[in-house]
């Protein structure tokens, strides 16, 4: 038997104000790359929790997820190690709050920048990935789902129950 296909589940952050994207500067390997806020969904952790998690992550702001944008995947293969990856990505707009005193950004984030629209348009030979972009374009057609479309168990965040098995 063959091990089981398991994509890679990440969430990012889709903010927006005054007309003006935050996006992040990040190491990657395959060099500096910009992306939304956005990384891997933890164990025991809900989609929204983790989105909110990763914007402080990677900003040090605190961000409320209002709406889901959209469900995206993708694929690549990394060139330095011809790794095949596919990401399966939820992506989240909502409320920037204000930066954390005391945080620092995380590690291999460089920093933050703000861009207009066509500015990440322009930019689209650095992006991370392909959704960077789509994601923004999503949001700026004015793509929304409710929260309530993103179910999450008590299970997935209660994890005594697996301690109990």
């Amino acid at each position: 038997m063959s091990e089981r296909w398991k994509p890679s589940v990440t969430v990012a952050a889709i903010i927006e104000q005054g007309g003006l994207f935050l996006l992040v500067e990040e190491h990657t390997p395959e060099g500096i790359k910009l992306n939304n806020p956005a990384g891997h969904l933890d164990p025991g952790e809900s989609l929204v929790d983790g989105c909110a998690r990763e914007a402080l992550e990677e900003t040090t702001h605190l961000f409320r997820p209002t709406a889901l944008v959209g469900i995206y995947m993708s694929r690549m293969q990394r060139p330095s190690t011809a790794e095949d990856i596919t990401y399966l990505r939820f992506a989240f707009c909502g409320e920037l709050g204000s930066p954390q005193a005391g945080r620092q950004l995380d590690t291999g984030i460089i920093r933050t920048v703000w861009l207009s629209p066509d500015d990440v348009r322009a930019s689209s030979a650095q992006h991370r990935s392909p959704m960077v972009l789509r994601c923004m374009e999503d949001y700026l057609s004015g793509q929304r789902y409710p929260l309530s479309l993103v179910y999450t168990d008590a299970n997935v965040t209660d994890l005594s129950s697996l301690l109990a098995n």
